[in-house]
């Protein structure tokens, strides 16, 4: 190879080692990230399963709750007749 054929050689393998670091760099810090967002969804998941649990426990005492009240209500109304 002369002279500029074998610079622009050294320059492309130069420019192809560089990229493929950066691609290595990249694939590290996008394992990473996904990782956190899986870590994150999880916890999102975990706070919807309680809030339901929490719903559902407070749907479950309100119904009777609510049914006591709307009695006791009527029952003083007929005792004021």
């Amino acid at each position: 190879m002369d002279g500029a054929a074998g610079a622009l050689v050294i320059i492309l393998a130069i420019t192809l080692a560089v990229f493929l670091v950066l691609a290595v760099v990249l694939m590290v810090l996008l394992i990473r990230v996904t990782q956190q967002i899986k870590r994150v969804t999880e916890s999102a998941e975990r706070t919807a399963n309680q809030v339901e649990k929490t719903v559902s426990n407070v749907s479950r005492f309100s119904s009777p709750l609510s049914a006591v009240g709307i009695l006791s209500k009527a029952v003083k109304k007929k005792s004021k007749k």
